[in-house]
């Protein structure tokens, strides 16, 4: 046997041993790879409270309240991070209306596009925690909680008989049939056109509620609705209905995530996405960012050189002056001066190439509500409006100019009308021992003294007056909404719709959200698709200077605190003063384009 024989032999023999080895070190590897658990990441986001909208301050305190384009930011990272397989949304009491709603719902809706599960942990569900959680792919309540179902309910507070015992005459004028705004300040109950127009709402919404419900829980509008008629419910009975997924308690939640696979590990990441507040202000760069937000400058947001779309909030009771927090009970108020530097300063800028308006006003004053909608015809840019809970009257007033109108399904709008009037204490300060003398000149002098009611001759000039503003109202309104006059004030006359209604009438465009209305200036814009552009909101929010220290009205900050207060102790009288609070802000108007009531889901 030759030499070259045996070195073969030898190196075949090393060549299949090294196979070997090598094929059973793979399958070790393969073997342990096989019992390494998999890690899966979730995201935990809480959901709670009522998400106010607009610019939040920066820095200090701007994160302790979250508004709701924070917390739908939070959700689209969530549908676009590729290391998440799900969220799980933790719902604690929300105090939301039905356009945040419809928001929060679209926001999640993205996420389980994204190709990623969506879990709703519910602690105890009102409707409106229901409302979204039913967006969720699974609804999971520890069997201890509740599911508070119980439909729609609207009431409506008057007080006459409060002002009868005070002695207080209110005289007030309205144009439209349906302007019920000083329905609850001179009647004990409801106008038959009143109870038309509140009907008509509570049909829509619920109408809404059992299409979101039969939607996404495969039932019947029919089961859907003697659901609801039966609650409420303990989770055991609402599951057996069909209305939840699962009996679970949070800690329980990895394990059902999974289906209970142990080798599959769930890490929750708790405040997913939630910015926390900047506080290290060490050395000067410290200082200068300190210095910064003190000020109301969030160095984080500073805006670049490209295109920007303007997204201006227009939230709160409409006012003449400067927006503010003010009033007895903190109401907040749209001053009209404040809007009109911010619609000034978009268009103004040369980068801004289209502004969004986002409503969530019921209106007030109409000098104010004209010289603002003015401003929007003044932009010379593309302008769409999006509503979101409210946008009625005066809130309506500065939509109707746009290019487009969007609204949410379940916001309020519409109520184009006029009301005027005032409070004649007369009798009051008779009670309490006050005596006024009075000397006047010209036949409507006492027109606007809060002492009496009108006489026949300042009745009549002030129904004149109501009439003329009326009837500029629903010009402008036709004219922007490009519908013959009779048409539209066939739609005004103070009746106020959900946005489903507002569109089937013409009042707005389309349904959809911010973010809808955003992409659609984005092409009036002629921002080219897939190019990025930065949003530049505004008014910018008030300094946190006045948050650290205290507000420098310190009339402004007893009201703060005495809201708080009230808060806290009742809830429900709290919306009650702040009813006659709005209207004793608006007194020193003689013309309001208000919506004078509120729905809420319980």
């Amino acid at each position: 046997m030759s030499m070259s024989f045996l070195k073969n032999r030898w190196l075949l023999f090393a060549l299949v041993l090294g196979c070997s080895c090598c094929f059973m070190l793979d399958s070790a590897s393969a073997a342990e790879e096989k019992a390494k658990p998999t890690r899966e990441n979730w995201a935990h986001i809480i959901i709670k409270g009522s998400y106010p909208e607009g610019p939040q301050m920066p820095g200090l305190f701007g994160d302790v309240t979250e508004s709701l384009s924070k917390v739908t930011g939070r959700l689209e990272k969530a549908a676009e991070d590729k290391s998440l397989q799900g969220v799980i949304l933790h719902l604690k009491g929300t105090q939301l209306g039905w356009a945040k709603i419809n928001e929060l719902r679209e926001a999640i809706f993205k996420v389980r596009k994204g190709k990623k599960k969506v879990y709703a942990w519910i602690e105890s569900g009102m409707t409106k925690d229901y409302l979204i959680a039913t967006a969720c792919d699974q609804i999971v309540m520890p069997e201890s909680a509740t599911l508070i179902l119980l439909g729609m309910r609207a009431e409506v507070s008057f007080y006459k008989n409060l002002f009868d015992w005070l002695d207080v005459k209110p005289d007030v004028l309205r144009v439209g049939e349906y302007k019920s705004a000083a329905e609850p300040y001179t009647r004990t109950d409801m106008s038959p056109a009143f109870r038309e127009e509140m009907e008509a709402l509570l049909d829509d919404y619920f109408r809404q509620i059992k299409e979101m419900i039969s939607k996404s829980r495969g039932m019947s509008a029919e089961a859907v609705e003697a659901a609801i008629n039966a609650g409420p419910y303990m989770a055991t009975d609402a599951k057996q209905k069909g209305l939840i997924d699962h009996i679970a308690y949070e800690d329980q939640l990895p394990k059902l995530i999974t289906g209970g696979k142990a080798k599959t590990e769930v890490r929750i990441i708790k405040k997913y996405a939630k910015k926390r507040a900047d506080t290290d202000f060490s050395g000067i760069a410290g200082l200068i960012k300190l210095m910064d937000l003190l000020a109301g400058i969030d160095s984080s947001q500073r805006i670049g050189s490209g295109p920007r779309i303007a997204v201006i909030y227009a939230t709160g009771a409409i006012m003449s002056g400067s927006s503010s927090q003010g009033g007895l009970l903190g109401v907040h108020v749209l001053g009209s001066d404040t809007f009109i530097k911010a619609v000034e300063k978009a268009a103004k800028d040369d980068q801004v190439k289209a502004i969004v308006l986002r409503v969530d006003s019921p209106g007030g004053s109409a000098l104010a509500s004209d010289l603002m909608w003015r401003s929007l015809q003044e932009a010379d840019k593309p302008i769409v409006v999006s509503m979101g809970d409210v946008a009625a009257s005066g809130g309506y007033y500065i939509s109707m100019g746009a290019n487009r109108i969007f609204a949410e399904p379940g916001t309020l709008t519409g109520s184009i009308g006029v009301v005027g009037g005032k409070l004649a204490v007369e009798g009051l300060y008779n009670k309490i021992g006050i005596t006024t003398s009075v000397i006047s000149r010209g036949k409507n002098s006492g027109t606007f003294s809060p002492m009496t009611g009108f006489t026949e001759s300042e009745r009549a000039a002030v129904t004149k007056l109501l009439y003329a503003v009326y009837k500029q109202f629903t010009e402008k309104a036709a004219e922007g909404r490009k519908m013959e006059y009779t048409a539209l004030e066939k739609l005004a006359r103070g009746r106020v719709y959900t946005g489903a209604m507002a569109l089937n009438n013409g009042l707005v465009d389309q349904l959809g959200t911010l973010d809808d209305a955003i992409e659609h200036a984005r092409q009036l814009g002629k921002i080219p698709d897939g190019e990025k552009f930065e949003k530049l909101i505004l008014p910018r929010p008030t300094s946190p200077f006045e948050q650290i220290f205290g507000p420098i009205d310190a009339q402004a900050g007893q009201a703060q605190q005495m809201s708080r207060m009230l808060n806290l102790l009742s809830p429900e009288l709290s919306q009650q003063l702040k009813q006659l609070d709005l209207i004793n802000l608006l007194a020193r108007e003689k013309t309001l384009t208000l919506m004078p009531f509120q729905i809420r889901v319980n």
